[in-house]
């Protein structure tokens, strides 16, 4: 009879949360330095700023189903350290920091958010703005949780079309596929659509004087042009070396603003239409969980980093890291977040493995620790040198897949389309 009863209550309290509608809610705040700040694109000095070509911005998506709430966050930089996150995850009251999913586009126009040091300890990041931005971080997530509205959403996955992306190792390995999510009000009209694409935003790079969110930028425009409601872009398994597709006859590159409004525009248009015949979900569930994942670190350059960084990342006795991982499901779609840049074939691998026809990685989310490779291609070819150089170490990837793919299979299934 107790067991009955308890499953009654169980019963009773899942059919509650059902009833429950969807809230979604978005928010933005520009984060482009006044004056400009030197920009990096990775370990090294970083670059003078002479100009700018668009803004950054951090961008928030909030939904809520029931109890749960979760916040998607996007940052225009190079990478998002969680020793940043955390910092803003305290300050925000409205959701379990464990539910603040923070990623960051990894514009390599932007001001160095890692603190890299150079060859004397010496690093060049400007922590007053850092500290600014994580205080504005918070403000966005609580700006979007106070707008929180009832909602359908739009899931879609499809392959976007055009010249976009490629890999600059091996020019077809990469996944071309685009996720998209989209949450409409009442009326139908998008509150916010989040585009999931795997791509190095470096099409002006850092050695260009030039503040920018690269395509980004031109993506988020497109999309709010069309859609009247926020956009919000998180990157995938775009590691070892998935970039822009700036290549033009005679083996010459197209750097420019221009380009990045070509490749920006196209990837939004694609977006659109990918998710334009996707049916309405009236009532979709939302799930989030998280756990932590220890990394060694093997690699002399990044113990150097990680250890010579004025933010003060945190590393064990062990000589470890830990990075936040989370798993979550938005109705049909299911989402694992990736602390680092892990190289296609991991998120291929990864995809095959998720539960759901609607598989989503965001890359550089909560963390960005490096290139993640498995350990066959750890050190295996020459051009692989430098992403080893700048992995934690052999064993990264597979810890990762090994985690994630554990994790999925701990997990409940997204929601049946």
């Amino acid at each position: 009879m107790k067991k009955f009863f308890f499953a009654l209550l169980s019963l009773v309290a899942t059919v509650s949360v059902q009833a429950q509608p969807l809230r979604a809610g978005a928010a933005v705040r520009v984060i482009t330095p006044e004056p400009l700040l030197l920009v990096s694109g990775g370990i090294g000095t970083p670059k003078k700023a002479t100009e700018k070509k668009g803004d950054l911005f951090i961008r928030a998506f909030v939904l809520e189903k029931g109890p749960t709430r979760v916040a998607i966050v996007s940052v225009d930089n190079l990478g998002w350290p969680s020793v940043l996150g955390n910092k803003s995850r305290a300050l925000i009251k409205s959701i379990p920091p464990e539910n603040v999913l923070i990623g960051a586009t990894h514009t390599h126009s932007g001001p160095d958010a890692y603190g890299f040091p150079d060859q004397s300890g010496k690093a060049l990041a400007d922590l007053p703005y850092l500290e600014k931005c994580v205080q504005q971080l918070a403000e966005t997530v609580e700006e979007a949780v106070r707008k929180l509205q009832p909602a359908t959403l739009k899931v879609a996955v499809g392959e976007a079309k055009g010249k976009i992306a490629f890999n600059y190792y091996a020019d077809q390995l990469y996944d071309p596929r685009c996720g998209v999510i989209q949450a409409l009000d009442a009326t139908g009209k998008p509150i916010v659509t989040l585009v999931n694409y795997a791509i190095h935003p470096e099409v002006i790079g850092s050695d260009r004087g030039i503040l920018s969110p690269d395509l980004c930028g031109p993506l988020y425009s497109k999309l709010e042009s069309k859609t009247g409601g926020m956009a919000i872009f998180m990157n995938g398994a775009q590691g070892g070396m998935v970039t822009a597709d700036v290549r033009r006859e005679g083996g010459k590159e197209e750097n420019t603003w221009e380009e990045c409004i070509r490749i920006g525009e196209l990837l939004g248009e694609e977006a659109l239409r990918i998710v334009s015949t996707a049916p309405v979900l009236p009532n979709p569930s939302v799930y989030c969980a998280a756990r932590s994942v220890e990394f060694p670190i093997e690699s002399d350059l990044m113990k150097y980093i990680i250890r010579k960084s004025p933010l003060g990342y945190s590393i064990s006795t062990t000589g470890s890291v830990t990075a936040q991982v989370n798993l979550l499901n938005i109705g049909p779609a299911q989402i694992l977040t990736i602390p680092g840049e892990a190289l296609p074939n991991i998120g291929y691998y990864v995809k095959r493995h998720m539960n759901t026809k609607f598989p989503f990685l965001f890359g550089l989310t909560n963390d960005a620790f490096g290139y993640m490779l498995t350990k066959v291609d750890f050190n295996s070819f020459k051009r692989y040198e430098y992403i080893s150089r700048t992995s934690l170490g052999e064993m990264t990837g597979e810890i990762y897949i090994d985690q994630a793919l554990r994790f999925v299979s701990e997990s409940p299934k997204a929601d049946q389309p």
